[in-house]
């Protein structure tokens, strides 16, 4: 029988993980499970934002093929099923738990034959659980608080049992107890929210890291951030915030302490698959949508081609292959073809732009945020990267890893190459470019708050009618297009 684990975190760096170059994090679930695994050191997303890279993940295919750049619900080019559906089309028992982001049918099925939704500020079945709780009635931000405090570390309101990421780890487990190993071919996607923002780990793991002093943010010297703009999401710039030398440190503290209580079930995941005796059979995919700056050029965030937003860690362990490290350039988008390759399904390769990695390799890879005049449009191969800003109609190259300092030289052979393949990928881009309509700033976040449309009611109740709450009108949250 065939069994797949794929573990999706939302937000992880690459560095984050203690096996993947951090010694100071601790991720021994992570680590463990890295020792047995195929360690991709090369991969990018293709997209640095929540809603491409899912659809890309989701459909294998670049966001110049789908139509989705950003994080809005436009009507994609892409009107695909998607892979997950070929596994339960082909008899796999196939569940899904967790955020996905499929902004088109946010709480569908998306091919799966279970699912557990937990998706923000929707009714969904993450929230229906704590209906059932005992804090039913005083918890109104289980994922932290957005908006105004979207950046600022905060202890969750709920405990670590009743945690979104607990919950995550509780409904994975649900499923792995209900399979019988010899009888059904499984797939179980495990979609765990943390540590995208708010960063708000439970009690008492947030202070895990107090006296953390590992890895500093990547600041280079004499940097200048007009230059690189284009390059960077300069709206969440550590000076436009506000953000200290001391705040960054607890906000990047917080993080860590998220990526620890994430591992905390991957933990879990391994054992009962152990207890079972599965796991020796299980095919296990760890991987993120796109990282998180950290303060990296002086931002936080994603939305940006730095390796701290565009370099996401993956890692395969696939039964029979021995572990090792690969250096070659690899996207989300190859994670299709290759379990689809490993489970025997059969697939037309014309419908993919990802390679079945265990069978073919890039040469390079793309990566995409916005499109049209506002685009930036990134190729990367094994050791540089080529990066094209339409905003200032120029082209970036940083080449052996080094992202301080843009070497681009107009009628450089080697260049002229990988400009002629990223021109391509851009002129085929089948994003249509939205009139933008410039917003007032009504706070730092140059967005409206963000609560939740669903405890409306309740937190108004909570706050005599003369103290006037603050909060985010129901009906403007559910017709926002809007996602985080």
């Amino acid at each position: 029988m065939k069994h797949i684990l794929f573990i999706f975190f939302d937000q992880l760096r690459y560095d984050a993980v203690g096996a993947l170059g951090n010694p100071y994090v601790y991720t021994p679930a992570l680590d463990s499970l890295a020792a047995d695994s195929v360690i991709f050191e090369r991969c990018y997303t293709p997209s640095p934002v929540c809603v491409p890279a899912r659809l890309s993940l989701h459909a294998g295919q670049y966001p110049n093929r789908t139509g989705n750049c950003g994080n809005v619900k436009n009507v994609p080019a892409y009107h695909g099923k998607g892979f997950y559906s070929e596994f339960t089309e082909n008899g796999f028992n196939t569940c899904c738990v967790g955020k996905m982001h499929y902004a088109w049918d946010l709480l569908g099925n998306i091919g799966f034959k279970k699912r557990y939704t937990q998706e923000p500020l929707a009714n969904d079945d993450y929230s229906a659980f704590l209906r059932s709780s005992p804090f039913t009635e005083n918890i109104f931000d289980y994922n932290g608080q957005r908006s105004d405090m979207y950046y600022v570390p905060q202890v969750s309101q709920l405990p670590a049992e009743y945690h979104p990421t607990q919950w995550i780890g509780d409904r994975s487990l649900d499923f792995l107890d209900s399979v019988d190993p010899d009888k059904e071919n499984t797939f179980l996607f495990s979609s765990i929210f943390h540590p995208h923002p708010p960063f708000s780990p439970p009690a008492p793991w947030n202070k895990i890291y107090r006296s953390y002093d590992g890895i500093e943010p990547h600041i280079p010297e004499n940097f200048d951030m007009k230059d690189i703009a284009p390059l960077l999401c300069t709206r969440m710039s550590l000076e436009r915030f506000g953000i200290s030398e001391l705040d960054l440190k607890r906000l990047r503290n917080f993080y860590y302490a998220c990526v620890s209580f994430g591992d905390y079930q991957v933990g879990r995941l391994i054992a009962e698959l152990k207890r079972k005796k599965m796991y020796d059979d299980t095919l296990i995919v760890v991987s993120s949508d796109h990282g998180e700056m950290l303060g990296d050029f002086s931002t936080v965030g994603k939305r940006s081609m730095k390796d701290g937003a565009a370099h996401v860690p993956l890692m395969i362990k696939l039964p029979g292959v021995s572990p090792c490290r690969r250096s070659d350039v690899c996207s989300l988008i190859d994670l299709a073809p290759t379990l689809l390759s490993y489970a025997g399904i059969p697939y037309d390769k014309s419908e993919y732009d990802g390679v079945d990695l265990f069978s073919e390799r890039h040469g390079e890879v793309f990566s995409q945020y916005g499109c049209g005049k506002t685009g930036v449009f990134m190729l990367v191969t094994d050791k540089d990267k080529l990066i094209y800003s339409a905003q200032r109609d120029r082209y970036y190259y940083y080449k052996d890893h080094d992202e301080d300092h843009d070497t681009y030289q107009e009628n450089a052979p080697k260049l002229s190459a990988m400009k002629a393949k990223l021109d391509a990928y851009i002129a085929a881009d089948k994003n249509i470019p939205e009139e933008k309509k410039k917003k007032p700033i009504d706070h730092p976040f140059n967005t409206k708050y963000k609560d939740d449309p669903y405890v409306y009611d309740r937190e108004m109740s909570r706050v005599p009618p003369e103290y006037h709450l603050h909060l985010t009108d129901p009906g403007e949250v559910k017709k926002s297009d809007f996602l985080e």
